[in-house]
């Protein structure tokens, strides 16, 4: 007769185990892999979360089958049987993290790329981001928190702290002042609707785009690729300008010093007749006027206004340099001139 409390019983019983879910799987995957065109979520979801789902399952299978047989009757299966019963917590973790990040993401997937230019779907990707990664955290802390108070030990220091609960709470509220700030911004940054991933913004005097929103800082794409990361509390406590706060459109000006000897009708037209013709200009704003005439020079003003930031700029640079070519080739005149008047010489000088 077969033993099963024989270390050949174990190995039957974890490879019985081992095929049964093989044989899982495979069945897993030829239903998935028939499911109709309407149902590619769920084809999807079980891509993400197999590997997650095989481990749990192989994990809890070993279990059973270690404390079904031989392992079971040694004096050293108590503590085999907890590293097992750990890692069917971390596994789970890991199982429910994957499950979260799908649904959000999700979610995400409606608020399509292409309409990022939109401020209610660049604030609800924000929102959805922040409430991923802080679904990620919790179940990480509840993972940990389970894993720690499986042993006898923990659970006594637990009781011990819960006792002078007013002591630890306020020496780790000062401990962890600045963290606990940095978290509550974030959230705060993210359901405020303060700042949204796409945004474009002015921070210590650098142009970038919002590129990320952590529950503990916000990370500034830099125009020429660099990356400017500053804590959740400074956009609390610290102005700064938002270019995108109710829409992507705005306006630019470009000044230029020109001779008194401007043709100032001339050059309003041309700039109307360039502007005109460009891609990039929306045709909300656009005019010429004189704002100065001081210093020996003339001040005139061109303003343009495009959907973006990014279009604006490139709009700026193509007028600037228009105009400063046409004047160079039509008017050359105009150009920025320094005058010295030189006193007449006197008989007594010569």
């Amino acid at each position: 007769m077969f033993e099963w409390n024989s270390w050949i019983g174990t190995l039957v019983a974890i490879a019985i185990a081992l095929v049964a879910n093989v044989i899982v799987a495979i069945v897993v995957r030829t239903v998935v892999s028939g499911a109709k065109e309407e149902s590619r979520w769920v084809r999807a979801l079980v891509v993400k979360l197999h590997p997650r789902i095989q481990l749990l399952v192989a994990i809890i299978a070993f279990w059973v089958a270690a404390g079904l047989t031989a392992p079971a009757e040694y004096e050293w299966w108590p503590a085999l049987s907890h590293i097992f019963g750990i890692a069917v917590v971390l596994a789970g973790a890991w199982l429910l993290s994957g499950l979260a990040t799908f649904g959000i993401e999700r979610l995400m997937g409606r608020y399509s790329v292409a309409g990022e230019g939109v401020p209610e779907v660049r604030r609800m990707r924000t929102q959805l981001i922040v409430i991923r990664r802080l679904a990620n955290v919790l179940i990480a802390i509840i993972a940990l928190g389970v894993v720690l108070f499986s042993f006898p030990e923990v659970r006594a220091v637990g009781t011990s702290v819960l006792a002078s609960a007013g002591i630890v709470s306020l020496i780790a509220g000062l401990a962890a002042q600045s963290t606990l700030g940095n978290l509550i911004a974030g959230i705060q940054l993210a359901f405020s609707n303060a700042i949204r991933v796409g945004d474009v913004v002015v921070v210590e005097g650098e142009w970038g785009t919002v590129g990320e929103i952590t529950l503990s800082y916000v990370v500034i794409y830099i125009w020429d690729e660099r990356r400017l990361v500053l804590p959740c509390t400074y956009f609390v406590n610290q102005p700064y300008e938002s270019w995108t706060r109710n829409s992507a459109k705005i306006m630019g000006t470009v000044y230029m010093d020109v001779d008194w000897r401007v043709p100032v009708k001339d050059v309003r037209a041309k700039f109307m007749e360039f502007i005109e013709g460009s891609e990039l200009w929306d045709k909300r704003a656009g005019g010429m006027v004189v704002t100065d005439a001081v210093g020996g020079y003339v001040n005139i003003r061109f303003l343009v206004s495009a959907l973006d930031s990014d279009k604006l700029w490139t709009l700026r640079c193509q007028v600037r340099e228009e105009m400063v070519t046409w004047l160079q080739e039509t008017h050359p005149d105009a150009l920025p001139a320094t005058r010295v008047l030189l006193p007449e010489a006197s008989p007594r000088d010569e």
